[in-house]
């Protein structure tokens, strides 16, 4: 099921200011606190909202390098490798992808070196080809949902 208007500015509540009380949303959007806790629960349960963590920052914890690995992976060991990389803690995401590679993790290190031994890591997998690693310099767009969540809501409206 689409989102519709209230859903977006539920959503919008939610990433604006994640640590308000359900009661308080409602009284923010003017709605019962019943329809509200509905609304979350179908959000919830349709897949929308995935989950309630907090944002972390790697670098404040240290590991200020971030670097996006391409991983070309020997034909028929995509899942013993996706696996493999799941044990490695500095790796915080990876996909299977289209492309250049087969496979695409987003990981983070202390410095240059670390970043060298976590690629060395991967590299020794059994069923990795070949690496090809890429540092980013700056963020230039945070991680971010408002402005589809508004693009959504506009396209709900009309």
């Amino acid at each position: 099921m689409p989102v519709d208007e209230l859903d977006t500015r539920i959503l919008r509540l939610l990433l604006e200011q994640p640590r308000t009380s359900v009661r308080e949303y409602a009284r923010i959007l003017g709605v019962a606190r019943g329809t509200l806790q509905a609304r979350l629960d179908r959000l919830e349960r349709d897949g929308v909202i995935t989950g309630t963590a907090p944002a972390l920052s790697p670098a404040a914890l240290g590991h200020p390098v971030l670097a996006f690995v391409h991983i070309e992976v020997t034909q028929g060991y995509l899942d013993e490798v996706g696996d493999a990389l799941a044990a490695v803690p500095e790796i915080v995401e990876a996909f299977s992808i289209t492309g250049g590679g087969d496979l695409l993790a987003r990981v983070v290190a202390r410095d240059n070196a670390h970043l060298e031994d976590i690629v060395q890591k991967l590299i020794s997998m059994p069923g990795v080809v070949r690496t090809r690693t890429e540092v980013a310099l700056r963020e230039r767009v945070s991680p971010r949902m408002l402005p589809l969540v508004e693009s959504i809501g506009r396209s709900a409206r009309g």
